[in-house]
Order: C-alpha cells, then structure tokens, then sequence
C-alpha cells in the first residue's frame, strides 16, 4: 500500500521531517491558487507572502536540523537528497561507518594477502637451516645421518673449512644442500629449494664436496690386527677365527656415453652393458669400510683393479681376504704373507669335491653380509645409482675425480652409522 513500517526511532524522526517539508510546499502551492482565484492582489503583496512562507519553512528545517536528537547526525546533500554521513546509533555505539568498515576489510585482505607472501619466503629461505631440521627422522631422511647428533657434530666438524662470506647461503646450509644430493635432487631442484640459481648450487654443492673429502676420509681406516681380534663377529670367528683382514669387491656407477672415441670402449662394462666406472671396495668384518679405491674404467677387469689400486699395500702379514671368483690374485697377494679365499669353481672336473663344497660354504655365509654392506651404500646415497654426468670425471690437481670424491664422502658417511653386521 505504499507505506513501510519505520522500526527505529530515528527513521521515525526522519519520516516526520519529510512529512513536514512536504506539508509547507503543499501550503505555498495551495496559497498561490487561492490568491489567484480570489482576488489578485499586488505583485508586491504576492512576493511578501511567497517570502514569509518560505522563511517558515527555512526556519522549520533549521529547527529539525538543531534538535538534540540529531546532533550526532552529519547530513549531505547527494541530489536532492539529505544523506547521513556520520551516523551513531545508540545500539551499537559505534562511529564507524560502512565505508569506514569496507576499507577495514580492504586493509585486512590485503595484510593477510602480505604475511602469507612473508611466510612463505621465510620457509624457502629456512629451508636446511638448523631450525628445519627439527627431528632425527628428518636429519636421517634428508642426509642419510642416523640423528640430529652426528649431523651437528659434522657440521661443527667442518663449519671453519665452509667458505661461504659472499653468499645469501649459511655454512649449515651448504653442508645440508651437499648431503640431500644423497637423495638424488638435481642440482636445479636443490636450487628452487635454497632459492638460489643454479649455477650457485652447483658451485656450493663441488666446494662442499672438497672440504668433506679432505676432512672425512680418514674415516675409512685398515683396521690393525688388535682391533681385528677384539671386535670381529662370531659369524667371521666361528669359520676363519679373527684373520679375516677384509672382504673385496667391486661395484660400478653408470656414466655418460663418453663422446671420445678412446675413452668410449675403455668404460664399456661386458657386465653392465653399458659405460660405467668401476670401484673396488674393501669391508671389514665388523661391517665398516676400509678401504675405496679410485675410479677406473668399467673394461677392467677386477684383478687387474686390484692389483693396480694400492690395496695390497695395506695388507698385514697373515691376513686373509676373501674375494669372489673374478680375484684370482693369489700369487701377488702371497708377496705380502697374506691369504686369500676364493670360491671353489669345477675348472674341467665333474664335480666339486666335499671340503671344496664346505669352503664355498663357509665364504657364501660370511659374503652376503659384504653384500648387503655395499647394497647399504648403494641404497642410502642413490646418487651412486644414478647416471654420473661426464663433468665429475675430469681429473683435477691432486689426480681425483668428483665422482672419487662423493664416492669416498659416500662411504665415509657410512661408517657414522651403525653396522649391518651383528656382532653375535
């Protein structure tokens, strides 16, 4: 019916004020047609009247405006319309307005907006720092280390060697980006992570390596005969008692095709099929590794690998070594008063005869745990199984290699955690 129920006080008030307004121009309109159907008077006296009604009406409106009630309320004119600019209702007690509440919500997106971008430039920049390593699980999944311990005794270990004054990178976080190329992370991959370039991960990544090389590769020491006899296992004992010096083997890492038409058949490996370089590896019985040669062709053979690597320099007089069948080496390492054992193999005879069978026995029992060390080494720094570009193969100054180095970092790092072999 054209009439909507006003709820509040003020709206109340409000309608009353147009209602007043409009009765005073109805008046002067209905003034004006009474002068003119009536009597006519004076121009003079027209405009009076015109003026003293309008002047009611003024000093009406100035009155409305005046009241107590509506002092709080701050009018504008927008057209012709009496609009409410500041506006303070007494259930709410508030000054504030809708625009006042619309900017408050501007100001909030976009604060929130802005500590959103914060945070998460402050986990990229976090990323392998102290405080991101927060539990052994994440010390052991990321650097292969077994907890937070040995990782910051490593790093006080090596923080002096890290030279890193120039770079937006801490030293933790250079001996951190270094050990998760474990996990096989390309160095661009380790670059978003540090939110570096590349070309700095890969520079932070080589001048790691050589500090970690120069520090940890004592850790791959020959055992002496007193710490042999002390600590071998009861599986070593119960067959070869405490002689066993080391058992030998080989692993090979897969390479680039080599573009060099020499180089090329020389890391071809008959085994493999493919281009490799090949390594020799001593373990010892208690499971730690100690020894590691340089990198050779996969063409070679294992004897003559062994032969040409230094390893038979480290042997004591009546220490026994146990190979596989690829090392028949007897003769050389007879030179230095030592033994080795090897697996009996039939060479023309029908059969292998019973103590022939029980030797081979006896060195299968005690190979599987050697076995088991290097698939440890393999497994816990997949880099090892991944494809080496040709870059960590040129040899530098001091005659080693990239790949020498993360090979003996690699097995160095090993022998912090515990063995795979029991004691008992």
């Amino acid at each position: 019916m054209g009439y909507e129920k006003k709820l509040t006080d003020v709206s109340r008030h409000k309608r009353a004020i147009d209602r007043q307004l409009v009765r005073g121009v109805t008046d002067i309109i209905q003034k004006k047609e009474e002068l003119q159907v009536v009597a006519a008077p004076s121009s003079v006296d027209f405009k009076d009247s015109i003026l003293h009604s309008l002047n009611v009406i003024q000093n009406q409106h100035h009155a409305i405006l005046n009241d107590s009630k509506l002092h709080d309320i701050d009018f504008e004119v927008v057209g012709d319309v009496l609009c409410k600019n500041n506006f303070k209702d007494s259930s709410c007690q508030t000054s504030l307005t809708n625009k006042h509440i619309i900017s408050m919500d501007e100001e909030l997106s976009s604060s929130k907006s802005k500590i959103c971008n914060l945070m998460s430039e402050l986990s990229i920049l976090n990323v392998g720092t102290i405080e991101w390593f927060v539990s052994d699980e994440k010390v052991l999944f990321y650097t292969g280390l077994p907890n937070m311990d040995v990782f910051f005794t490593l790093f006080k270990f090596t923080r002096s060697f890290l030279l890193c004054k120039r770079s937006k990178l801490s030293d933790f976080q250079y001996l951190s980006l270094t050990l998760m190329r474990r996990l096989n992370l390309t160095l661009n991959d380790l670059a978003y992570r540090y939110n570096v370039s590349s070309t700095t991960a890969t520079s932070v990544f080589l001048k790691t390596i050589d500090v970690l090389y120069v520090r940890l590769k004592e850790l791959i020491k020959w055992l002496d005969r007193e710490q042999l006899c002390k600590t071998t296992p009861m599986c070593f004992r119960q067959h070869f008692g405490t002689r066993v010096g080391v058992v030998i083997d080989c692993f090979e890492v897969f390479i680039d095709k080599p573009k060099n038409a020499l180089t090329r058949p020389q890391t071809f490996s008959p085994y493999k099929h493919h281009n490799t370089v090949k390594f020799l590896i001593g373990i010892a019985p208690q499971g730690v590794v100690s020894f590691i040669s340089k990198s050779w062709g996969g063409r070679v053979s294992d004897k003559y690998l062994t032969k040409n690597c230094g390893f038979l320099s480290k042997l004591l007089p009546g220490d026994i070594v146990l190979a596989n069948r690829g090392f028949s080496i007897e003769d050389r390492i007879a030179l230095y008063c030592a033994e080795v054992k090897l697996p009996s193999f039939i060479k023309g005879k029908r059969q292998l005869s019973s103590w022939d069978v029980e030797q081979t026995r006896k060195i299968a029992s005690v190979r599987v745990h050697v076995e088991r060390v290097i698939g440890y080494i393999r497994n816990k720094y997949k880099i090892l199984q991944s494809t080496t570009p040709l870059d960590y193969l040129i040899k530098q100054n001091n005659g080693l290699t990239t790949m020498d180095k993360i090979v003996t970092v690699s097995c160095s790092l090993i022998n912090l955690n515990d063995s795979v072999i029991p004691f008992n």
